[in-house]
């Protein structure tokens, strides 16, 4: 055995035996709290737990729905949004304009805002040819507020490619656009991977915030059965879903951006 493989099962020892000793005095903390009978009544009932468990579980194919529909969306509008910030031709400087001011705001502003306005602002207009379903504007909302944010990640991956690279496209006769097409994006898309996904993980929990709106999706079916019962557990097996759901991503994120890490590490070798 080697010293390397030695001192990381001692890491590993170590970390395992500190976590589990921190659990612990948490768990012990709570559980001789004065009040936790009465918590664990409110919040964590196996009967209402396992009564609860379909119609949230059922509900959540709404949220899917809604993420997999703003994913669609979102992956190309984010990646044009970037494009005219990064076109520094003088006659595009009104859409460069326009799209930075876009990201501004639509960063700027609070999320839970913006589906007010948009959800129950616009619908009220009464505006003949406009849809007033809620689920269409929890999906428009949606798109607006992270087309924003992924404009921003496409636009980091953009700039992170060297300019050695454009000016080798460009002496080869490509156009700005060309070089970004052919050469910079595709270079950058392999580096932004881990952090879309990372968007993508918020956007999964915010399809929640669309329950305002009247969407019946996991958050407002947990929020009708505790309205039901005077319960707080189906908001505790609602989060238990997301957790099923966002924990396995983010796994998979970290280990994306340790491959991309290595992967740089060892061309730089």
């Amino acid at each position: 055995m080697t010293v390397a493989t030695r001192s990381a099962r001692k890491g590993l020892l170590v970390a395992t035996a500190s976590t589990l000793a921190v659990a612990a005095v948490v768990a012990y903390t709570v559980g001789t709290s004065p009040a936790w009978p009465e918590v664990q009544t409110a919040f964590f009932d196996g009967r209402y737990f396992s009564t609860s468990l379909p119609d949230v579980v059922g509900a959540f194919a709404i949220n899917v729905q809604l993420f997999l529909l703003a994913e669609l969306l979102i992956l190309p509008i984010g990646l044009l949004i970037a494009l005219a910030r990064s076109i520094t031709a003088p006659a595009f400087a009104p859409l460069r304009l326009f799209a930075t001011v876009y990201v501004d705001f639509f960063r700027g502003v609070p999320s839970i805002l913006i589906i007010y306005v948009l959800g129950f602002g616009v619908p009220a207009l009464q505006i003949d040819g406009i849809p007033k379903e809620p689920f269409f504007w929890a999906l428009v909302t949606l798109v607006l507020i992270y087309s924003a944010y992924v404009s921003e990640v496409y636009r980091a991956g953009i700039e992170s490619i060297h300019p050695s690279q454009e000016r080798a496209a460009r002496a080869l006769g490509l156009t700005r656009l060309q070089a970004l097409r052919y050469v910079v994006v595709p270079q950058a898309m392999r580096r932004v991977i881990p952090p879309l996904l990372n968007d993508f993980i918020g956007l999964q929990k915010d399809t929640a915030l669309v329950s305002i709106l009247g969407v019946v999706e996991t958050f407002k079916q947990a929020q009708i059965l505790k309205a039901a019962s005077f319960n707080f557990t189906p908001l505790m097996t609602t989060a238990l879903i997301f957790l099923v759901i966002t924990i396995p991503m983010t796994r998979l994120v970290d280990r994306l951006a340790a491959r991309d890490r290595d992967a740089q590490l060892g061309g730089t070798r």
